[in-house]
């Protein structure tokens, strides 16, 4: 580095001051001053480029071009040392060349000594750098044509190998030799592909790579072409997709519809047995107020009579109608019971049914509530025949007593007696009236009774017979999964896949292709012209005719 920058110091100083008085003598600078000037400007500025040149270098960031900007200041310089020891106003003499190329001594080896420092950076920085190797100067000189082409290669293609590229030199040179044997001398005759290695050497390329370029091209387009049919495959695959969700999409939403109305149906069946058990709950409190109010009638003819039986009459009338409340009450709250776990039953079986069943779940329930509700009209009835027993028993033994009354006061007075055998034949014909209407009431319970029954068992049968539609909907649905499945494994087209669809409508309706509305095939396809239907119909007739069978 010191022997460097000593050498740098002598040419820099030689160069001045010749360059300096060069200027200002020959290149018509105004005074020395500027010609020194300039001197020092060139050689500051190929100093600073070298710096650069070299910091660049060890940061391993080099700038490959400034290098020629240096060479070419330095040779500016060389010229001008050179020509400031040429002779003025007379010939050259050989001593006179070695003048001017003593001049240039200097600056070139400075240079040389820069190159060599920035090659030796270059090494110690990036140590896994490929190496250039130089070509020898002996065929520089022996053969310089050949050899700069060599070295234009070398450049132009990034061959860092002389003996890499005198190999492939061989090679061409073997191959055309090989061409002249086999064509007898004439290598126009030779075919394209065989004449490559020629046309491609100038680009880098070797024998064996240019005779294998038309293999590798050949097989690029064939992948290209697999690629591109592999996408289009792959566009058909995800629009089948899309299509496939979207027709799941739409059963999910049509399931969904079927679910909530099934859920609807079950709510609205459940609100009319609720509005049933009401309406029969507010006739019989109705009935209960008239047989009250009845009853309150009697007891103020009895209460002429007799005060203490009045009273004992109202008590046990208050104890009845204590006791049918009561049942009344009970049998409300185990209504509701059995409506909250009939609704939990319906719920539990709507969860793990198909939405058909759950339909055919919600109608049984309402026929099941129909037939609790004529169950308990029909205890209700069991209450009031028990009531009326219990009515003409309070009767009776109210008779009994007032018999003995009657009896101890005829003792006491004729007149009392004659009272209350007149009051005891208006009570009796009160109780008769009372027990006639009782009966017809008891009567027209029965009917209802028989009526609601009736009722409850056609419910019962409809329910049955939409379970049995449920049913073979289900089949229906399974064998439509079990033949999209199949369809999807033997990748059918859209148009097979509606033919054989039509096919099973056939098959449901009877297998007669006349029976099936053209209108169901467009609502089942989502297709608007009934020609087209009427296509698929003909074809689905003849897909049966042919032997398709509901599993393919």
């Amino acid at each position: 580095m010191i022997a460097a920058l000593v050498l740098a110091g002598i040419g820099l100083y030689l160069s001045f001051e010749h360059v300096a008085v060069f200027a200002f003598e020959e290149l018509r600078f105004a005074s020395l001053g500027k010609g020194q000037l300039f001197a020092v400007g060139v050689d500051v500025g190929i100093m600073v480029m070298i710096a650069v040149d070299l910091l660049m270098a060890w940061l391993k960031r080099p700038i490959s071009w400034i290098r020629y900007p240096v060479w070419l200041l330095t040779a500016a310089t060389v010229v001008l040392n050179a020509a400031s020891g040429a002779p003025k106003d007379r010939a050259w003499e050989l001593l006179d060349y070695v003048a001017a190329g003593a001049h240039g001594v200097v600056p070139v080896l400075f240079i040389m000594v820069v190159e060599l420092g920035r090659t030796s950076i270059d090494r110690i920085v990036r140590p896994d750098q490929a190496e250039r190797d130089s070509i020898p100067w002996l065929r520089w000189v022996l053969a310089p044509v050949a050899t700069a082409r060599i070295f234009r290669r070398m450049r132009l293609w990034g061959v860092t190998s002389y003996p890499e590229m005198i190999r492939r030199d061989q090679d061409l040179i073997a191959y055309e030799q090989w061409l002249k044997r086999k064509y007898e001398g004439d290598i126009s005759e030779a075919t394209e592909d065989e004449l490559l290695p020629m046309k491609m050497a100038p680009y880098g390329y070797t024998v064996a790579q240019a005779l294998a370029m038309p293999d590798e091209q050949e097989q690029a387009a064939q992948e290209r072409e697999e690629e591109a049919e592999r996408r289009r495959l792959d566009a058909e695959t995800r629009s089948e997709v899309a299509k496939a969700e979207s027709e799941a999409e739409r059963l999910r939403a049509k399931g969904k519809v079927e679910l909530v109305q099934a859920e609807v149906d079950g709510q609205t069946g459940q609100a009319r047995a609720h509005a049933r058990a009401q309406v029969s709950a507010a006739e019989r409190a109705a009935e209960l107020e008239q047989q009250a109010l009845d009853n309150a009638v009697v007891a103020e003819a009895r209460a002429r009579e007799a005060e203490a039986e009045r009273k004992e009459a109202q008590e046990r009338k208050a104890r009845a109608a204590a006791d049918l409340e009561k049942a009344e009450l009970e049998r409300q709250a185990a209504e509701q019971r059995r409506a909250a776990a009939e609704a939990d039953k319906v719920a539990a079986a709507e969860a793990g049914a198909i939405e058909t069943e759950r339909i055919a779940q919600a109608r049984k329930a309402t026929a099941v509530a129909d037939l609790e509700a004529a169950e308990l009209e029909r205890q209700a009835a069991e209450k009031r025949k028990e009531a009326a027993e219990a009515d003409r028993v309070a009767a009776a033994e109210a008779q009994a007593i007032e018999t003995q009354a009657i009896a101890e006061a005829r003792k006491a007075a004729a007149e009392a007696d004659r009272v209350a055998a007149e009051t005891e034949r208006a009570a009796a014909e009160t109780r008769r009236a009372a027990a006639e209407a009782e009966r017809k009431e008891a009567e027209e319970d029965r009917r209802r009774e028989a009526a609601l029954a009736d009722i409850a068992r056609s419910q019962k049968e409809t329910a049955e017979a939409e379970r049995a539609a449920a049913e073979t909907r289900r089949v229906a649905a399974e064998i439509e999964r079990r033949a999209v499945e199949a369809e999807d494994a033997a990748r059918l087209k859209p148009r097979e896949r509606a033919v054989r669809k039509v096919a099973r409508m056939i098959h449901a309706v009877g297998g007669d292709a006349d029976r099936l509305p053209l209108a169901d095939i467009q609502r089942e396809l989502a297709v608007t012209s009934p020609g087209t239907a009427s296509e698929y119909r003909q074809e689905a007739a003849e897909l049966l005719v042919g032997g398709y069978r509901l599993e393919q």
